[in-house]
């Protein structure tokens, strides 16, 4: 099966492996918890020069005391050695504890930031994002940081001044054997680079494919009814199958350059080794460098070597974190396209006019999904929009809730444009119904109130008992307290708009009830208890009502007919069918169908 090509998002992109630009702006969240960064850092001084004392107490053993025999003398070294020993651990242990500490405090501010920021942006913004993108820029990416902050900056600091150190002790030991030990160190280099550029590879293709194989777990998991329905399984799995080996190629070319650089390191390891014991050895039998010279030096080899293998590795993590501060702050420089203004109108309570003066608005540009629209709606009025799908019935609701903002024309409510209105104030005196009802997870209760402290548990049951929803809710085992599963799981279609009708008394809105297709997923028996509900509900309230089902709208005011994101016809129910016109046909088909249903079901 072909694959389609790879889509290279900014998901995948990788930066270079410092980025002063983005380190300035990463300090600030850094800054708060400097004091804990700073006692690390200098700890990282004391720890570089315990572990450089540690092989010349070894010397110093065996040149003082093992060779004269002087068992007094060996005793201290050792008790020397051992205090090295508890102070590199406790120095280690007290330095990745403040490191990791800070680093998570500050990622902690870092994850609340961007999670704030995307929760206030613009409703265009997450039709541009999928969900699966913003979760890894609060998930993997702020993790990729936090590995910056407390093992990939500091162990490159570490490291570096480790060698630079080491390299000082060489020299001051012996420096014709220091410079054996530096010969292997240019090819090392050389052969470490493009390792480390194969690696990087490997890991960006990983990344890639890694993506493109969640997004479709993701996306069978979320339709497996659908592919059960339709026997796709075994299609299904063959076109994973292709995924997953792209992946294992891409994991099996990391696995060869990670398998090459260990024994490359190993062997220049060798190398300097038996260069040091031939030409240290012959020294030492020359008398001119003793054994525990030898010795020490020999150990400082083996940590010098250490911290080369450390580096090629950080300098992934280095760049990994380059690139997704990139992608976090690209979030975080967003800015909302739907803003409240400088010095918005204070209406206090709404009376709920609304009216549309040749309004015109596209999701995308050029593409209009109203064209020149206009109508308005008195305070009270009950009205009904209906039209065929994509005449841009929900659009109108977007609009006057000011999720989007027109391109052309206005929005006024109580005369005013929405635009002059704050977004919080605007929103809060309108209660919204929709077809396919968003359910949290938690309670039936939270599901409720929303985390709304003025909503006490008598409103939330009274809410409840309105729109009939107490029926089945005390009929589970822990009534208001039940949970309630990611989406509403386990809860029927009629059960969660229950709730979501419940919802929208309980924040018992002052302006505008709109109703989008609410009543469409629920039975007959349900449905005639809501609308008792509703008409209870709608009184002294402008309220809108978007319904396919002509037969749940004869009641309102008045009915507007869209086609084409234009107003074609309105009036009320018998005055529309007087005219034979659009709505007359919608509702024919409809009034057909219906009755060829039931004959089928009667049958």
């Amino acid at each position: 099966m072909t694959l389609p090509p790879l889509d290279k998002t900014d998901e995948e992109l990788f930066g270079k492996a410092y980025d002063g630009r983005l380190v300035r702006r990463l300090l600030r969240y850094v800054g708060p918890y400097r004091l804990s960064i700073g006692v690390a850092v200098a700890m990282l001084t004391l720890l570089t020069l315990l572990e450089l004392l540690g092989p010349l107490i070894v010397k110093q053993a065996i040149d003082d005391a093992i060779a004269s025999s002087r068992i007094e003398r060996l005793n201290v070294y050792a008790l020397e050695y051992l205090a090295v020993i508890i102070g590199i651990f406790g120095l280690r242990f007290a330095q990745n504890y403040l490191l990791n500490r800070a680093g998570q405090l500050a990622m902690h501010d870092l994850r609340v930031e961007l999670f704030a920021h995307i929760e206030s942006l613009s409703l265009a913004f997450f039709d541009a994002n999928p969900v699966g993108r913003l979760m890894t820029r609060l998930t993997n990416d702020v993790d990729a940081l936090n590995e910056l902050l407390t093992s990939g900056g500091l162990a490159i600091l570490s490291d570096t001044v480790t060698i630079a150190g080491i390299a000082i002790a060489l020299l001051l030991l012996n420096w014709p054997l220091a410079l054996i030990t530096f010969v292997v160190i240019p090819p090392l280099v050389l052969l470490t680079n493009f390792i480390r550029d194969g690696m990087r590879d490997s890991f960006r293709a990983v990344r890639i494919r890694l993506a493109r194989v969640n997004a479709m777990i993701a996306e069978n998991i979320s339709g497996i009814h659908v592919i059960q329905l339709f026997n796709r399984e075994a299609q299904a799995a063959e076109t994973f199958d292709d995924r997953n080996r792209d992946l294992l190629q891409a994991h099996l070319r990391g696995a060869f350059f990670f398998a090459l650089f260990w024994p490359l390191t190993s062997v220049a390891y060798a190398v300097t080794l038996a260069g040091v014991i031939w030409y240290g050895g012959a020294n030492v039998l020359a008398g001119v460098l003793t054994v525990g010279g030898i010795v020490a030096f020999i150990q400082y080899v083996d940590r010098f070597f250490q911290p080369i293998r450390d580096l090629s590795e950080k300098y992934n993590i280095m760049q990994q974190a380059m690139a997704s501060s990139e992608r976090i702050f690209s979030i975080l420089d967003e800015k909302a396209s739907v803003r409240d203004p400088i010095h918005p109108i204070q209406l206090g309570r709404f009376r709920g006019e609304i009216e549309f003066r040749d309004v015109w608005f596209a999701y995308e540009p050029g593409n209009w999904v109203l064209k020149g629209l206009s109508f308005k709606i008195q305070p009270g009025e009950k009205v009904a929009i209906v039209g065929a799908t994509g005449a841009g019935k929900t659009s109108i609701i977007a609009l006057v809730s000011r999720f989007y903002d027109v391109q052309k024309g206005q929005i006024l409510v109580d005369g005013t444009d929405v635009r002059d209105l704050r977004q919080i104030a605007l929103r809060r005196q309108v209660g919204v119904v929709l077809q396919d009802p968003f359910l949290f997870s938690g309670t039936i209760a939270h599901n409720i109130r929303l985390n709304e402290s003025e909503i006490d548990d008598e409103q939330v049951r009274a809410a409840a008992r309105l729109v009939f929803a107490d029926d089945f809710i005390q009929a589970l085992p822990e009534a208001f307290e039940a949970p309630v599963k990611e989406r509403g799981a386990g809860l029927s279609v009629g059960q969660k708009q229950l709730i979501a009708f419940a919802r929208a008394v309980a924040f018992n809105p002052s302006m505008l009830l709109v109703l989008d297709e609410a009543t469409a997923s629920v039975d007959t028996e349900t449905e005639w208890r809501i609308q008792q509900a509703l008409d209870r509900l709608m009184e002294d309230r402008t309220s809108i009502i978007i319904a396919h089902r002509l037969s749940t709208i004869r009641r309102v005011d008045r009915i507007l007919v869209l086609h084409k994101g234009q107003l074609v016809e309105e009036g009320t129910h018998d005055a529309l069918l007087e005219q034979n016109g659009r709505y007359a046909r919608l509702y024919q088909l409809q009034w057909s169908a219906t009755a060829q249903t039931a004959e089928a079901t009667a049958q």
